[in-house]
């Protein structure tokens, strides 16, 4: 198994998502992110976190995710966040999404479905359809 999939079952196992994993470097230092989501509305509490972060601290001190010295910043990915899987799509299922093309197409509604690969989004000209592979950048936002 991978580090990743090590990691999901970990956070699976507290009833949470693995949102996503990356590598950064911010002034200098190596952050190792893991994004959490949570399927019950409202979002993950600063208890979640918490706990994601001594359940998988000592996995990553037996197998460092990068080499040398890093952070581990254990967080929700936020109200508006990057798609860039299909799981992000499906765990944004009803929330406000812009979407960008190939052909440079902008797309802005409520994601409506994620069915083999095809984004349906309800939007005001009525339901788009594109599929995942066909779209260059994609988000969520939130109507402030």
């Amino acid at each position: 198994m991978s580090l990743e999939s090590d990691i999901k079952s970990m956070v699976e196992s507290l009833g949470l998502r693995l949102y996503d994993i990356t590598t950064v470097s911010e002034h200098e230092e190596t952050i190792y992110r893991v994004n959490i989501s949570s399927p019950e509305e409202g979002g993950v509490s600063m208890d979640q976190v918490v706990q994601v972060t001594k359940l998988i601290s000592p996995l990553l001190d037996v197998t460092p995710p990068v080499r040398g010295e890093y952070r581990l910043e254990v967080s929700s990915p936020g109200i508006e966040r990057k798609l860039k899987t299909l799981n992000h799509f499906e765990c944004s299922l009803g929330e406000k999404v812009r979407v960008q093309t190939l052909d440079k197409t902008k797309l802005k509604g409520t994601l409506k479905s994620v069915t083999d690969g095809v984004i349906t989004i309800e939007s005001e000209e009525g339901d788009v359809s594109v599929d995942f592979n066909d779209i260059a950048k994609a988000s969520t936002y939130f109507e402030w």
